[in-house]
């Protein structure tokens, strides 16, 4: 476990790793509630150490030049795979936007169907003590202070052994993801279709009652005028939409270009007619396909008549809903498994039917906005439809947002949110 302090053997080490294929890379963070920084940056560059005498520490605290260095030889290369957990925290600090040829293992587990891999969590603790067979991980010294020189016997083991966990969670979230997602080519369409027949019979009845004590918790909770209960909390958000040619007009007397896709709509097409060849729209046509299953279950509906929204026992509900929870979450997960698998294997098999399954194509067209307004506006074309004011568009707008002469709609949102549900994401380093 070398650990590293010097300038001199940091940038050694670092042009060493400038010629790796792959890396597993771990950070720590000083003062991370109040003034986060760098404090190490862990480097393993050997999969099959399981002592962590092969992790690099390097000290990069208030070092910025190092880390610059570092990310500049190592997170920008896009020749050296760069592997880590919750890549989205550590590479706020790695290069952001510039860093390439990043590989999250969170995103890796997510990917891993609820069935296959039934954890309360995708966090790195869970799965090194899942995946890789380690009965407990101390991870008490993650909130340690980071910002300390010297740092203790203690902050270093357990700095070197997290890139060591790293590759192993890695190294089996390959393999368990290889036997999730096998050749499309060599699927068995009949035996998918036969599965996920099976499987669907079973998900459709939670699934509805699913959906149906979700709206009537979230009725009843706005009818009741009650924001938080045992089970859920409702949170609300505001949108904001205003019409694109008072947008348009606006953008053009003030000079601000704002580049966003919008979606063309068959009203939208109407509007524009022979417009929407102009060469000057660049107008991009994305394809999708869908997957529809070609038989139709009959069941008997589980809608059952439900008192009014401001009579509902919430705490009935929620009790369902927790109740009927995890077997849904295990269907729900092997149906849309199953269904991704069945539409890549018909494509690559070229089968647009089966007995089960019939695929079927879509498109969507889209175009820049700032090209579509100067069209529209050279030409005057009434385009009649709204904008969503994005908080890009909003921070584009500035000061300009309040010259919108026209009132501006307001859409009210409520989203529900159970409480006994593990938030999955990990934004900071727990």
């Amino acid at each position: 476990m070398p650990y590293l302090t010097a300038a001199n053997d940091i940038k050694a080490l670092i042009a060493k790793f400038s010629q790796a294929k792959i890396l597993w890379v771990d950070t720590e963070i000083a003062d991370y509630k109040s003034n986060p920084r760098l404090s190490l940056i862990q480097v393993l560059a050997d999969s099959t150490d399981s002592t962590g005498d092969a992790t690099f520490l390097l000290d990069v605290l208030d070092k910025s030049e190092l880390a610059k260095h570092f990310i500049n030889q190592i997170m920008v290369n896009p020749n050296i795979e760069k592997v880590l957990h919750n890549a989205s925290y550590d590479i706020r600090f790695l290069g952001n936007d510039d860093a390439q040829n990043v590989t999250c293992t969170l995103k890796m587990a997510r990917k891993i169907p609820t069935y296959i891999l039934p954890l309360p969590n995708r966090q790195l603790k869970t799965l090194i003590e899942t995946l890789c067979g380690i009965a407990y991980v101390d991870k008490t010294e993650q909130s340690g202070d980071w910002a300390k020189r010297p740092l203790t016997q203690k902050q270093l083991e357990y700095a070197k052994m997290d890139a060591v966990y790293l590759a192993g969670v890695h190294r089996r979230l390959l393999e368990i993801l290889a036997q999730c997602y096998p050749e499309p080519a060599t699927e068995n369409l009949a035996a998918l279709g036969e599965k996920y027949q099976e499987i669907e019979s079973q998900w459709k009845p939670l699934d509805s009652e699913i959906a149906e004590v979700k709206e009537r918790i979230k009725a009843g909770m706005l009818a009741q005028k009650l924001k938080d209960s045992s089970y859920f909390e409702l949170s609300s958000s505001i949108t904001m939409k205003v019409d694109f040619l008072t947008l348009a007009k606006l953008t053009q007397t003030e000079g601000i270009e704002l580049n966003f896709p919008v979606t063309l709509t068959k009203e939208i097409q109407k509007q524009l007619g022979e417009l929407i060849a102009a060469p000057s729209l660049e107008v991009e046509e994305i394809a999708s396909w869908r997957l529809n299953s070609n038989l139709q279950q009959r069941r008997k509906s589980t809608k059952k008549i439900a008192p009014e929204p401001e009579s509902e026992d919430l705490t009935a509900l929620g009790k369902r809903y927790q109740e009927i929870l995890p077997e849904w979450k295990l269907l729900d997960s092997e149906v849309e498994h199953l269904k991704e698998r069945i539409k890549k294997a018909m494509l690559v098999q070229n089968k647009i039917n089966t007995p089960d399954f019939k695929l079927s194509s879509s498109s969507i067209l889209k175009v820049d906005f700032a090209r579509l307004a100067k069209l529209a506006l050279s030409v005057g074309v009434e385009l009649d439809f709204m904008v969503t004011l994005t908080q890009y568009i909003q921070k584009r707008l500035g000061e300009a947002i309040n010259k919108i002469d026209v009132q501006i709609e307001y859409i009210t949102s409520w989203r529900m949110t159970a409480k006994t549900v593990e938030d999955e994401d990990e934004e900071i380093p727990f």
